[in-house]
Formats: C-alpha cells, structure tokens, sequence
C-alpha cells in the first residue's frame, strides 16, 4: 500500500496571530478625493497606490441630495481617515478631483485630523475642446 504524503501548507495547520490589516504600518500615503455634485468619495492609498481605506458620503449614512452637501463629505473624509492614523499614517498628499461641493469641506477635515499635508493637488480631468456637445434643447 502507499503511504499517505502529509501535506505541509494545510489550512488546519496555519493559524493566524493577528489580522494583516493592523499589522501594516504605513507612514507616508495619498488621499484622493472624488467630488460629484451628488457625492464625495475618499479613499486613502499608499504610496504604490494600493488601497488602505475609503469612505464615501453614501456609506456614512447620507442619502439622496444630502450626499452632495459640504457636511457629508466632511464626515466621509474624517471616516476614512480616522482608520489609517491608526496604522501611524503622518504624512501625505491630497488628489482632489470633480467640480462637487464637498472639495473645500473634504480638505479642511483633513487638514484637521493631524496629518501633515506636503501637497494639494488638482487632478479634475480638463477637455482640451474634446467631445462635441449635445444638440439643443427645444423646448
């Protein structure tokens, strides 16, 4: 008869001491904000650009034409950002994108989670006269 071959990588065998997601320690990082008019996106990225945590004005309990106010996307920034300054997130840069009311609001509640700011940029996608517009509208 053949003898049976123990298999080494078994999942019974493997125990996990700690959970990845606080083991990371990441100092420095990239905070993108999405700023529609009917909503403001945050995620916050390391410096490869893998994503660490994000937070929308949607999941933060935000509903319909309040998602698009200036509070919510307050509120969604500092969500997002309240997990990383666990995982000793110090410094860094902030991608602002969209024409959305939340973009001034986003930034000022990062500026006051702690974290150092080495810059603000604006990434809104500009048209160098691309699409042709739509036909006008008859009414």
């Amino acid at each position: 008869m053949a003898k049976t071959i123990p298999r080494i990588g078994s999942r019974r065998n493997t125990t996990r001491i700690s959970s990845r997601k606080n083991k990371r320690r990441i100092p420095k990082g990239v905070i993108h904000v999405q700023a529609s008019f009917n909503n403001t996106i945050v995620t916050v990225t390391d410096v490869r650009g893998r994503v660490v945590s994000w937070s929308s004005a949607g999941t933060c309990g935000f509903r319909g034409t309040k998602r698009g106010t200036p509070f919510a996307a307050q509120t969604a920034a500092g969500n997002a950002i309240r997990t990383v300054l666990d995982q000793g997130m110090q410094r860094a840069e902030v991608m602002i994108k969209g024409p959305g009311l939340g973009r001034d609001a986003a930034l000022r509640a990062i500026r006051r989670s702690g974290i150092l700011l080495t810059f603000v940029r604006d990434v809104t996608p500009m048209p160098h006269n691309g699409c042709r517009p739509p036909k006008k509208r008859r009414v």
